[in-house]
């Protein structure tokens, strides 16, 4: 059979049974645009470095060849034109299977609290638009579902799809940062002559050198007491007065967890809030937050980081602690200008 029939010239088409509608019938509508969605997910699949992802991608693609054909059926079918053809409507188990599927990838998601602006990788951009795509098909076959008998069972496998290609795309996203972000640390651990070893999707720990093991005496606490807080926030604060800039200071452990913060008088109600951010994200990222907003530039490989993980800023003014070249903590401090900022919390870092 060759690619042109010359048999939908007129702008009418054949469902599977052979029944002739015309092209725009809102049944050709809805399996024409799952074709649009399989087609993005093709994108998906061609662009992701992640394994499992890849996998499930093919095996959908796979699973909506069957959905298509099914919504290709017209319900007045020749049943005698049909029997060459093998039709499996979708079952309650196939959308039983989407859900664990998505339950399986939401265990490991970072959770997002506000709207995903999508883009933040090729491939999970691909993903987006493809359960935009699906969410159409949805919208459409509940439109046809007014006029024609539809299997219950289609509606709720889409409406799972839409979720599933979501939460793929958030996965996608999130572990194309962590691997920027471990491609970060590592380059900085090598540089403190220290070795660097990652886990599985961004787990991350660090070990010293033999070496350099060997000419310790013994372990160092790398604990932050609240002494070292203590004369931190007095030089952080000596400093502000300095720049005459009233100033809310933050001091947090390597985990990103609050240990003291103190706020000057008049100091601003944002900086409240803010200064913590800076101090988590230095820990957490470990690195300053001003060298993070200059990997999160437009075209920079950590774009979107800030939007895509909670409590995380690019407002520099954070900075992180180390200790004989491992991490113990970090500071924030805001109030100021972005250079007074960090000129404050660059006072701590030194008081330590």
């Amino acid at each position: 059979m060759g690619i042109y029939t010359r048999g939908g010239d007129a702008g009418d088409t054949s469902l599977l049974g052979g029944v002739r509608v015309p092209k725009d019938t809102l049944r050709i509508e809805v399996y024409g645009t799952v074709d649009e969605a399989t087609s993005a997910m093709g994108l998906a699949r061609a662009t992701t470095r992640q394994d499992d992802l890849c996998r499930e991608i093919i095996a959908l693609q796979g699973e909506l060849i069957g959905v298509m054909a099914e919504l290709a059926t017209a319900p007045d079918a020749d049943a005698g034109k049909l029997h060459m053809i093998q039709l499996t409507p979708v079952q309650a188990a196939q959308v039983e299977r989407l859900e664990r599927t998505i339950d399986h990838y939401e265990a490991q998601r970072i959770p997002t609290h506000h709207f995903v602006r999508p883009g933040g990788a090729v491939a999970s951009a691909a993903l987006d638009m493809a359960r935009t795509f699906v969410r159409r098909a949805e919208r459409r076959l509940i439109t046809l579902s007014r006029e024609q008998d539809v299997n219950p069972y289609l509606i709720k496998y889409l409406n799972r799809l839409s979720d599933l290609l979501y939460v793929m795309a958030r996965m996608d996203e999130q572990r194309e940062v962590e691997q920027v972000v471990i491609n970060q640390l590592a380059e900085s651990f090598r540089m403190t002559g220290h070795e660097f070893v990652a886990g599985a999707h961004g787990v991350t720990a660090q070990r010293e050198t033999h070496n350099q093991r060997a000419t310790r005496s013994g372990e160092m606490n790398m604990v932050l007491t609240l002494a070292d807080c203590d004369r931190m926030i007095e030089a952080g604060l000596r400093r502000a007065r300095e720049v005459g800039v009233p100033m809310v200071l933050a001091v947090v452990d390597a985990g990103g967890n609050l240990i003291e913060t103190r706020r000057m008088d008049d100091a601003l109600i944002v900086s409240i809030t803010l200064a913590p951010h800076k101090a988590y994200t230095a820990a957490t990222v470990r690195i300053a937050t001003h060298t993070l907003a200059e990997l999160a530039q437009p075209s920079a490989p950590l774009y979107g980081i800030d939007v895509n993980i909670p409590n995380l800023t690019l407002v520099g003014g954070g900075l992180p602690l180390h200790q004989d070249g491992r991490l113990a903590g970090a500071v924030g401090v805001s109030g100021g200008s972005v250079e007074q900022d960090i000129d404050v919390a660059q006072a701590m870092v030194a008081a330590l």
